[in-house]
């Protein structure tokens, strides 16, 4: 029952307007009935999608042009890809759990669920053809102006580590900046795993698989500093 509380407090919802007015009951629950029957037939092929990402789409690729050092250019492939997705906005939320798991930014993210709610090229068409051309334009102009401060103020504020975490994924690769002391024993031993950043260790890639695990917890004993922190609910012994 505690797994499934907003569930039953809906339920319950529904039994006291049963009782107080049946009719408004019936109308809420044929509306119920219409958003799941659309659920039902968008979820599956977004799943479908969700898993081709996870599977075919390297993580690399994924942090090139999603990810922290994406720049304004992750920015602008973010509003594309979240202006021409089509499907409601829920549908936007696997997929972009899927992006963030494969090294995506919280800005980028942001910015595709921002793009995919309010700006996406169908609904702009039936903007521009009930309110107008111009109304359109400058609509689109300042929704983008908002997005993009909306998503670097999110970025700025929620990190990656506040969010829920699938402990089956991959283990988290950390360097805390503070601690570093830029002496490069980490990419010597592992350059596929850190490089170097004005004078600064950083991770560029995800950990995945025992043999990379053990790989990585070597370079976190030898780091003289212990700047490095690899951490995974079932690490490797």
């Amino acid at each position: 029952m505690k797994k499934n509380k907003l569930l039953i407090f809906v339920a319950l919802v529904y039994l006291v307007v049963l009782v107080i007015s049946p009719d408004k009951a019936l109308k809420s629950v044929g509306n119920s009935v219409y958003y799941l029957v659309e659920m039902l037939q968008v979820l599956p092929v977004i799943f479908l999608l969700t898993v081709v990402i996870e599977a075919l789409v390297p993580k690399e690729v994924i942090m090139r042009g999603f990810g922290e050092k994406s720049g304004f250019k992750g920015n602008l492939l973010a509003l594309l890809l979240g202006s021409i997705s089509a499907g409601p906005i829920y549908a936007a939320f696997p997929i972009s759990k899927t992006l963030l798991g494969k090294g995506a930014s919280i800005s980028n993210i942001v910015i595709i669920l921002s793009s995919w709610a309010v700006i996406k090229v169908p609904m702009l068409a039936n903007e521009a053809k009930f309110l107008g051309v111009n109304f359109m334009i400058i609509r689109w102009v300042l929704t983008v102006i908002a997005i993009f401060i909306m998503a670097y103020i999110t970025g700025m504020i929620v990190k990656k580590k506040d969010l829920p975490v699938d402990s089956k994924k991959a283990a988290t690769l950390e360097i805390k900046e503070d601690y570093c002391i830029g002496c490069g024993l980490c990419v010597k031993l592992l350059p596929e795993f850190y490089e170097m950043n004005q004078n600064k260790a950083v991770v560029t890639k995800t950990p995945e698989g025992k043999e990379a695990i053990l790989a990585l917890k070597e370079s976190v004993e030898k780091c003289p500093s212990k700047a490095i922190i690899l951490n995974k609910e079932e690490m490797v012994s």
